[in-house]
C-alpha cells in the first residue's frame, strides 16, 4: 500500500519497502488545448494502468475503483451494501496527474472528533461517533481549467442627488437619480480552475473541501493508487468546461459591473471573448465516512491533503428552540408590560424598546434556525 507518510510503497505483510520515485511538477504540469491534435494526444492512455475491480452502488449510484484483492462490500459515499462488483471500465481517460495523500488515517478520526463537538446547536454525545466513522481514503476525479477573458462593457449608472423645489409655497428637498452611460474593459486570467469531475457526490461538500495546493501535482502512477479507492470521472470534459465557462463568465461579469463609478446599474450588456483554453485531468486525495446517529446516516468528507473537513451533523433541536425563546422573550415580556402600562398611558416607549427587541431578537433567531437547517442539508 502507497505510505502517506514517505510517499513509498509498503507491505503489511513481509515488510518489503519501495521507497518513493515522485517528482513533484505543480504548475509545470502539463495541459492540453482544445484542439484535434492535442485531444488525440489525451485520448491514447486510457483506464487506470493496472488492474483494479469496480464497486457499482445500487442506491446512490456511485462508482468507486477497488484495488485487486480488496474486500469490501460497502459504498463508500452512502454506506449502502447494495453493491455490484464488475470489472473496470478501460474506455475512460487516465489521469495525468494527482495530489498524493498527506493526511494519515489516523489523523481523521481527532479531526472528525474536534469538528463533530465544534459546535453548540450538536448533540454532547456526537464527538464519540468519530470513534465509530471508519475513514476510506479516495481520489476523486477533478478538471482544472485555464483560460483568459476579455471583456466589453456598457451600462447606465445612476448617480443620486438631493434638489431643492418649491411647492406650494414652501420649500422642499427630493432624492434625484441622474442616468450616464459609462463602459469600460476588463481582462481576467483565470489559473487551474476546479471542477468536480463526478455528479454522484454532494456538490456542496465538495465545494467547501476544494481549496487544494495544486503545487503539489505529480506524474500519475498506478502505485499511488496502491492501497486506495479511486473514482472514474462520470462529468465528461465537454460539460465540465461549459460549467466552467459559465462560472468564469459570471466572474467577469461581476468585475465588470464593479468598475461603474456607482452601484446603480441599469441596461448592462457585456461581450465576452475565450483565449488560452486548456485543461487537465486529476486525482485529488479525499478521505469519505459515513456514520450512523439516532437512526439516521451522516456523510463527511475530508481533504487528503488539507485536513479540511465538511459534512452533515445532526442537531439537538432542544438546544435551539430554548436559544430561539430566549432571544424572542425579553421582546415578548416587554410587550405585554408594554400593553398594560398602556391602560396606565405610560406604555408608549415601552411598547417601542419591545417592538426593537422584538425584530433583533427573530432575525437572529431566524439566522440560527436557518443555520441549524443546513448542517445536515448536502
Amino acid at each position: 500500500a502507497y505510505s502517506v507518510v514517505d510517499g513509498g510503497l509498503h507491505c503489511a505483510h513481509c515488510g518489503y519497502y519501495e521507497p518513493p520515485e515522485k517528482s513533484v511538477v505543480g504548475k509545470g504540469a502539463q495541459e492540453f488545448e482544445f484542439t484535434v491534435e492535442t485531444m488525440a494526444i489525451a485520448t491514447q492512455a486510457q483506464g487506470w494502468g493496472t488492474a483494479r475491480k469496480e464497486l457499482q452502488c445500487q442506491n446512490c449510484g456511485a462508482r468507486t475503483s477497488l484495488p485487486e484483492g480488496h474486500l469490501t462490500h460497502v459504498c463508500p459515499f452512502c454506506g449502502s451494501n447494495r453493491v455490484l462488483q464488475q470489472d473496470t471500465p478501460q474506455d475512460v481517460l487516465r489521469p495525468r496527474f494527482l495530489v498524493p495523500f498527506k493526511i494519515e488515517v489516523d489523523a481523521c478520526q481527532q479531526i472528525a472528533r474536534d469538528w463533530l463537538g465544534s459546535n453548540w446547536m450538536t448533540p454532547k454525545s456526537l464527538k464519540d461517533v468519530a470513534r465509530i466513522a471508519n475513514f476510506q481514503g479516495i481520489y476523486l476525479p477533478f478538471w482544472t481549467f485555464d483560460a483568459t477573458t476579455k471583456a466589453q462593457w456598457r451600462a447606465q449608472v445612476g448617480h443620486t442627488r438631493t434638489e431643492r423645489y418649491r411647492s406650494g409655497g414652501e420649500w422642499k428637498t427630493r432624492t434625484v437619480t441622474d442616468w450616464r452611460w459609462e463602459s469600460g474593459d476588463v481582462q481576467r486570467d483565470f489559473d487551474d480552475w476546479v471542477i468536480p469531475g463526478t455528479a454522484k457526490l454532494s456538490q456542496l461538500l465538495l465545494e467547501r473541501i476544494r481549496k487544494f495546493d495544486l503545487l503539489a501535482l505529480v506524474p500519475y502512477e498506478p502505485q499511488y493508487l496502491a492501497g486506495f479507492l479511486a473514482q472514474a470521472y462520470d462529468v465528461m470534459l465537454e460539460s465540465a468546461w461549459e460549467h466552467a465557462r459559465e462560472q468564469m463568465r459570471e466572474d467577469t461579469r461581476q468585475v465588470c459591473r464593479a468598475q461603474a463609478s456607482t452601484s446603480q446599474i441599469r441596461n448592462f450588456s457585456m461581450s465576452l471573448d475565450f483565449s488560452n483554453e486548456s485543461w487537465r485531468y486529476v486525482l485529488l486525495p479525499v478521505y469519505v465516512a459515513v456514520y450512523a446517529y439516532g437512526g439516521e446516516s451522516y456523510q463527511v468528507m475530508l481533504n487528503g491533503q488539507t485536513g479540511e473537513i465538511a459534512g452533515q451533523r445532526p442537531v439537538d433541536w432542544t438546544k435551539v428552540w430554548w436559544v430561539v425563546a430566549a432571544l424572542l422573550a425579553p421582546g415578548v415580556l416587554l410587550g405585554i408590560l408594554g400593553i398594560i402600562t398602556a391602560l396606565l398611558g405610560v406604555g408608549i416607549v415601552v411598547g417601542i424598546i419591545a417592538l426593537v427587541l422584538l425584530v433583533v431578537g427573530g432575525i437572529i433567531a431566524a439566522i440560527i434556525v436557518s443555520a441549524a437547517m443546513s448542517m445536515d442539508d448536502v
